[in-house]
């Protein structure tokens, strides 16, 4: 089984070793059919440090890390 991957942006790399990515996706609404934007925040690992805000990224699901992260950031967009 494949693991998820998803794509955002860096929005906080304040802490070591960690980044919040944002990760907005187009939902239709089910009676009016308009579309509109949801977003999600997910911490994920950076072992080095090599991401900083504004970068847009590739984070995959991985084991738990800590007690919030289940997310790597696999690459830069």
């Amino acid at each position: 089984m494949s693991k998820k991957r998803l794509q955002g942006a860096v929005v906080s790399d304040k802490m070591q070793k960690t980044v919040v990515v944002k990760v907005e996706r187009i939902k239709i609404h089910p009676k009016y059919k308009k579309r509109f934007k949801v977003h999600k925040k997910y911490k994920a690992h950076d072992e080095k440090g090599e991401y900083h805000m504004g970068d847009k990224v590739v984070i995959e699901e991985s084991r738990p890390i800590s007690k919030d992260k289940r997310w790597r950031v696999i690459k830069k967009v």
